[in-house]
C-alpha cells in the first residue's frame, strides 16, 4: 500500500468539495473569490483567510468584501424557499494580524454581492457565467444585518463589472472595459484611480 503524499491529500480534497456542480455553503465563498480574483485587475490582493474583515484589497487601499448566496443548494429545497439575502452587518473591529483592531462599522469601502439564481439541473456553482454580480459602495448600504436581491439591484452602482457579464447571460469583457467600467463605478464613490 503506497503513502499518501500531500498532494494526493490536496487532490482528494478538492475532488470532495469542488468536483460536483453545487458546492456546500461552507465552501461557495471561496469559489466565488476565486472568480473574482480571476477577473479583478492588476492591484488587487486576494486577502480573505480565517477572520479576514475584507476578501480583496487594492494597491490603493480600496477594500472590497465579496458576498454571495445561492438559490439552489446541495440539499433538496423545502417547498417554500426563503428569498435571496446577503450579510452586511456592520463588525466591531477587524484582525491585522494576531492584533484586534477596534472600528465598528464596514471594514470594506465596496461590496460586491453575487447571486446564482438558477434552480435546475443545469445549475453548477462552478461556472463563473451563471453568476449574477452587484457593486455596492459601503456607504450606501442601510443600517441592516442583511441585504434582500431586490436591495442589491436598486443600490448596485456597478452591476457585473468585474466578470462583465449582462444581467442573467454573461459573457467576459475584455480586460481594457472591464478596467473602464470599474474605474467609473469606483469614481461615483469617490474612490477614483489613475
Amino acid at each position: 500500500v503506497r503513502r499518501p503524499t500531500a498532494s494526493d491529500i490536496v487532490a482528494k480534497a478538492s475532488e470532495a468539495a469542488f468536483g460536483r456542480p453545487l458546492v456546500s455553503n461552507t465552501l461557495r465563498s471561496m469559489v466565488v473569490e476565486a472568480m473574482v480574483d480571476l477577473a479583478l485587475g492588476d492591484g488587487w490582493t486576494w486577502c480573505s483567510a480565517d477572520f479576514a474583515g475584507w476578501d480583496f484589497e487594492h494597491a490603493d487601499g480600496t477594500r472590497l468584501e465579496v458576498k454571495q448566496s445561492a438559490a439552489r443548494q446541495t440539499w433538496d429545497a423545502p417547498a417554500r424557499q426563503a428569498p435571496p439575502r446577503f450579510d452586511i452587518a456592520p463588525r466591531t473591529g477587524h484582525w491585522a494580524g494576531s492584533n484586534w483592531v477596534e472600528g465598528a462599522g464596514r471594514q470594506a469601502h465596496l461590496y460586491l454581492l453575487a447571486h446564482h439564481p438558477l434552480t435546475d439541473e443545469t445549475a453548477d456553482h462552478r461556472d463563473p457565467q451563471q453568476w449574477v454580480f452587484y457593486v455596492v459602495a459601503a456607504d450606501m448600504l442601510p443600517a441592516a444585518k442583511s441585504l434582500s436581491l431586490k436591495g442589491a439591484e436598486d443600490l448596485t452602482i456597478a452591476g457585473n463589472i468585474f466578470l462583465g457579464h449582462e444581467r442573467r447571460k454573461g459573457w467576459f469583457l475584455d480586460e481594457a472595459a472591464m478596467r473602464q467600467e470599474a474605474n467609473a463605478a469606483l469614481a461615483q464613490v469617490g474612490l477614483a484611480r489613475a
